[in-house]
């Protein structure tokens, strides 16, 4: 084991600014090695299985190789180069074969299936039994009841369908770097918010670039762009080519092309689905979510369309009268909804979304969340110092400078503190770089798990794609991105304050895929609170709190066009599930164009808004095709009804934020996956889940 990755798995806080690819082949490649052996022994142990004799062992026998793996995605995902590429495609097939072959192992799946069987199974917590519950559950997803020769395929299905997800996810990044559009008219930049037109006129010096300004497909860049330039033309060419990425009609040609990539994808899933008995890889999805069936699923999403259709059209309609009448647009395209949109919210509300944005600087932004999460949980977090150090385990007892654990000096480094005892650590990787993939997301670096007197602590790694600061001003974000850091935090949160031991269901470990997004969809509604925006907000130029008058216009326009973006995701998430359920295509030109018709069929059916035919959303489509919300992308909206909700409990208790607040910790956050999702939220509001309030929230209660 090589310095570096030893120090990696065995310190307090895992320093990822020490692990460099080369240094990483030989030590994954050991603990594949020792994986395998101890599976090995486990299985063919004549010992009576209990959980100490078989899941503990086995745990610790996989846990160490998981982190490491997850540890080189994580540095492919924030700091891509072609080193840690070519580590992750060299070992793809590897990985993905051991856990096929745990997955499929049928004496070891025998002996966890007979410790439920075991009189003494009764005596064992919770957590142990949902642990065992969702075990079985997965070893029968991994095909361990299927004959020698459907194992074969199934693992050889399973390899391939991990190259191409990850293939996809290099062809989006490595699509979105290289579309650029030059600027050489200072006309051209007009409307744009300062901050953006200088960063765009010094990206295109430092890339020594015959041009004024630059601006590329990164959202620091596109959405401005759409939303505040008055050129037209600037905002049809940046709508143009990020609409084309990845597909064949990208600017820099069919080199990067997610098509048949897609297509082959959404086979292999069918093809696994119908291995293990389920009619589409649709039905296969849900039976580890809390939803029990594509039919209910669709059903939940036409009933939200239905709600929402008639806000969405007099959303549109108002939009293209207003573009017509005041911005003498005969038409509305895709390019202009984004800026029509905003310069009607300055009309009907007299504010800016840029005006708003000058209050919110990152920092602050920060310390108000900060604020919150300690008033509402009890915690603290605070930035790390050598004194948060302490070598576990087999680690070298060498002092590791805390400034090599994170991967780039824009990443920060919390300790997360309940009174004088630290729960867990937090990184923080906030700003945008060529080297990292697009959006916001929550990582699970280490999971909290009990072993003898041993406290493993949980880390957790949240990351976004903010503008950075500049040397002459700090980085300001828009309301829209609070929420975003607010919605991730919530994710983080849910990893890091949970109480539960067992690895395999703490945190964010077994908790439903559509019930995931409810304490992160939960955090969301404070962004919106008054005396939570005075404490996160200080101008960037005065240093004055958000003031009142422009706080109650932002509220008046909190649900501006919420039927549009109400539908918006149900498209996406009728899309989704369609395909996953509907196309069975092995034809791969064939599947790629049924993927592209069926999005047309959800859009005629539930869209008022329709894009131009050269729109290729499909093959950017991460969350599906590269990341875990495949037949779940409807989780945004299931678990949306349940985090409108949750915060229901606080609206009808102002007055005791704290006692709701650690009621909500202790229900939800601390159980983590050691119980069915609904137990946890029935045990929080004393009720089943009500629909109300996400629409009151979403101001379309009149149409319900």
């Amino acid at each position: 084991m090589t310095p570096s990755v030893e120090q990696f798995l065995g310190n307090e806080i895992p320093c990822y600014g020490l692990l460099k690819p080369e240094d990483v082949q030989q030590p994954l490649t050991d603990l594949l090695n020792e994986a395998e052996e101890q599976l090995t022994v486990i299985s063919r142990s004549s010992e009576p299985a209990q959980w100490e004799t078989v899941i503990e062992p086995l745990t610790s026998a996989t846990e160490r190789l998981g982190r490491l793996w997850s540890a080189i995605h994580h540095m492919g995902a924030v700091m891509d180069s072609p080193q840690w590429r070519e580590l992750t495609n060299n070992n793809l097939e590897k990985v993905s074969r051991f856990w096929s072959r745990l997955a499929q192992d049928k004496a070891l799946f025998e002996k966890t299936a007979s410790i439920t069987l075991d009189p003494a199974s009764g005596q064992l917590s919770e957590s142990r039994q949902r642990a065992l519950t969702n075990s079985l559950r997965d070893f029968r997803l991994g095909g361990v009841e299927l004959n020698s020769d459907a194992q074969t395929a199934f693992t050889e299905r399973s390899a391939r369908l991990a190259a191409l997800s990850q293939q996809f996810s290099e062809n989006l990044l490595d699509s979105t770097n290289a579309s650029k559009v030059l600027v050489s008219h200072a006309n051209q930049l007009l409307g744009l918010p300062e901050a953006v037109a200088q960063a765009a006129k010094e990206k295109a010096k430092s890339e020594k670039l015959d041009a004024l300004a630059v601006f590329g497909l990164q959202q620091p860049s596109l959405i401005p762009v759409l939303q505040f330039a008055d050129d037209r033309p600037l905002r049809e060419e940046m709508y143009s080519k990020n609409a084309r990425r990845a597909s064949e009609l990208a600017e820099e040609g069919p080199d990067h092309d997610n098509s048949l990539l897609m297509a082959e994808i959404l086979h292999l899933r069918q093809q696994q689905a119908k291995a293990l008995g389920f009619a589409s890889a649709a039905e296969l999805s849900l039976t580890s979510k809390m939803a029990q069936s594509p039919k209910q699923v669709m059903e939940f999403l036409l009933d939200l369309a239905k709600k929402a259709r008639p806000f969405a059209e007099q959303d549109v309609a108002e939009l293209k009268a207003f573009a017509k009448t005041h911005l003498a647009l005969k038409s509305l395209e895709s390019w202009d909804v984004s800026y029509v949109g905003e310069k009607l919210r300055q009309q009907k509300f007299s504010f800016s979304a840029d005006e708003v944005r000058q209050y919110f600087q990152v920092q602050h932004v920060l310390a108000g969340l900060f604020e919150l999460v300690q008033e509402l949980f009890g915690v603290e977090l605070r930035e790390t110092s050598k004194a948060d150090f302490q070598p576990t385990g087999n680690a070298s007892k060498a002092q590791t400078d805390l400034a090599q654990c994170p991967w780039h000096p824009d990443v920060r480094l919390y300790s997360v503190r309940r009174g004088a005892e630290t729960v867990g650590y937090l990184f923080l990787d906030l700003y945008t770089r060529p080297t990292k993939r697009g959006g916001a997301w929550m990582d699970d670096s280490r999971g909290r798990r009990r072993l003898a007197s041993q406290l493993q602590k949980p880390v957790a790694m949240l990351t976004c794609n903010f503008m950075p600061p500049s040397e002459h001003r700090p980085s300001t974000i828009s309301h829209d991105d609070v929420t975003t850091l607010f919605h991730e935090f919530g994710h983080g949160l849910h990893h890091l304050l949970t109480e539960v031991d067992e690895l395999e269901v703490s945190g964010i470990n077994g908790v439903e895929w559509d019930a995931v997004e409810l304490p992160s969809q939960f955090m969301e509604n404070f962004c919106w609170e008054w005396d939570k925006l005075q404490a996160m907000t200080r101008h960037v130029e005065t240093g004055e709190p958000l003031p009142e008058d422009l706080y109650q216009k932002m509220m008046r326009a909190k649900n501006f066009q919420s039927g549009l973006y109400m539908l918006r995701q149900i498209e996406l998430a009728l899309f989704d599930l369609r395909i996953h359920h509907e196309i069975v295509e092995p034809d791969l030109q064939k599947a790629s164009k049924r993927i592209m018709a069926t999005l047309n069929e959800v859009r005629s059916q539930v869209a008022v808004l329709h894009p131009p035919s050269f729109q290729r959303f499909p093959q950017s489509f991460s969350h599906i095709f590269a990341g875990g919300y495949a037949a779940g992308y409807y989780s945004y909206k299931w678990a949306e009804v349940l985090s409108a909700d949750a915060y229901s409990a606080f609206e009808e208790d102002p007055q005791n934020y704290a006692t709701v607040g650690q009621r909500f910790w202790k229900e939800i956050l601390s159980k983590g996956g050691s119980r069915p999702a609904i137990e946890s939220f029935k045990a929080f509001r004393g009720r089943e889940p009500s629909p109300e309030a996400l629409l009151r929230h979403s101001g379309l209660l009149e149409a319900a």
